[in-house]
């Protein structure tokens, strides 16, 4: 059993917010039933790079799914995705606000039939305010939101995260607003409507840049790889590359100067506490680096975690997926697709110590769950056929067996 066993998801997404959401939600062992269009489906089903003609990032993030092929702007389709409806637990859908209402399939239209249904909205900019109706990406979001403003090099060009950030959290907060509204049903009986947006999930981050606005005015601006506050925490230049350090404690401060063989700085009461070292940058990460420099990242490390002072080495994503650590762990691990073979994976970042996540299949092809998925839902089979002949579904020629 894996903690959402039993709960049964329904899926209108594309890209990144929706699908993360409900991918969090399969690993948890919800049943997601991913509705997609006949026609091609989610948009990151034509998004390389491609394995045996299918895109690897649909793979992974749509893994432990359920696809069927629905054309909701039909009838037909809209009225056989009505009956999905009834029998879900939860809704995620991140299409552009209203456009669900605009199919009769907002949540007004869907709560009637279902009371305990919990309707997860992920949008831009949300549901409502000036900005609603208008397009909203990740680095839109990251742009309004504070984040590019904060990110980067003093001086330098307007940097985004490296990774669709907004986008990401959001998804995890459409998650965590599932299983909140799924918990306070068990005391009420009822669904209800859960809006997530990514503007408001960049936002969340700002908790240093809102700490000093709101206690002085002074607004935050980009430091490069430093702390808002503290120092030393930042990267910090060796001989072949470069590697991190948080020497902010008096314990791991004074561990930082001795691996580095440094007392001339311990010594320094300008250097005493944390926060004025951070004021004094410009001149206290030279003085490191005079040291740093001339020893290799992999000595520094080890020097630093010999005397307890948090540090860790600048690895690249070849470094990542082949680290040690979590191979150990059995972080990645390979999900089965029928065309592409084995697709590795990366791990849930939650571990149960009775209730593990769920390791199934890689992400379906397109529609290839319908016909089971309709069965389930109670529709006859004459009524699914007049469903294919029609165009209202479609159904994969090699269905992926599901788990």
């Amino acid at each position: 059993m894996s903690p959402l066993s039993g709960i049964r998801v329904v899926e209108v997404g594309a890209f990144m917010a929706a699908p993360f959401a409900t991918m969090q939600l399969a690993d948890l062992g919800a049943t997601v039933i991913k509705v997609e269009n006949p026609e091609g489906g989610d948009q990151v089903r034509a998004i390389g790079p491609f394995t045996a003609g299918h895109s690897s990032p649909f793979a992974r993030l749509n893994r432990n799914k359920r696809s069927v092929a629905l054309d909701l702007k039909s009838e037909p389709g809209a009225a056989a995705f009505r009956r999905l409806v009834q029998h879900a637990d939860v809704l995620v859908e991140n299409l552009r606000p209203g456009a669900m209402r605009k199919l009769g399939l907002g949540y007004d239209d869907l709560s009637p039939l279902n009371p305990g249904l919990v309707y997860v909205s992920a949008s831009g900019w949300g549901q409502d305010g000036p900005l609603a109706n208008l397009p909203g990406l990740d680095i839109m979001a990251q742009a309004r939101g504070g984040l590019m403003s904060v990110t980067g090099m003093p001086g330098g060009d307007p940097v985004k995260v490296g990774v669709p950030i907004a986008d990401l959290v959001c998804g995890l907060y459409g998650a965590l607003g599932a299983v909140s509204a799924l918990q306070a049903r068990h005391a009420t009986g009822q669904g209800q409507h859960v809006d997530v947006s990514l503007l408001e999930s960049a936002v969340s981050f700002a908790i240093w840049e809102a700490g000093k606005y709101f206690a002085t005015g002074e607004v935050g601006g980009p430091l490069g790889s430093a702390h808002q506050s503290t120092a030393p925490y930042q990267a910090i230049r060796t001989a072949d590359g470069w590697c991190t350090v948080g020497a902010v404690t008096p314990k791991t401060w004074q561990g930082l100067c001795a691996a580095l063989g440094l007392p001339e700085l311990l010594a320094d009461q300008r250097y005493a506490d944390a926060h004025d070292r951070h004021g004094l940058r410009h001149e206290l990460i030279p003085a490191i680096e005079r040291v740093t420099t001339t020893r290799t990242t992999a000595d520094v490390v080890a020097a630093l975690d010999a005397r307890g002072v948090p540090c860790a080495p600048i690895s690249d994503y070849s470094q990542v997926f082949n680290d040690e650590h979590l191979e150990q762990r059995r972080f990645f691990w390979d999900a089965e697709h029928p065309e592409m073979g084995p697709v590795r994976q990366l791990g849930s970042a939650m571990r149960f110590s009775a209730t593990p996540t769920r390791r199934g299949p890689a992400g379906p092809l397109l529609g290839a769950d319908t016909v089971e998925v309709l069965r389930e839902c109670g529709l006859t089979g004459q009524e699914i056929d007049r469903l294919l002949a029609e165009g209202a579904a479609a159904q994969s020629p090699t269905p992926l067996e599901s788990t």
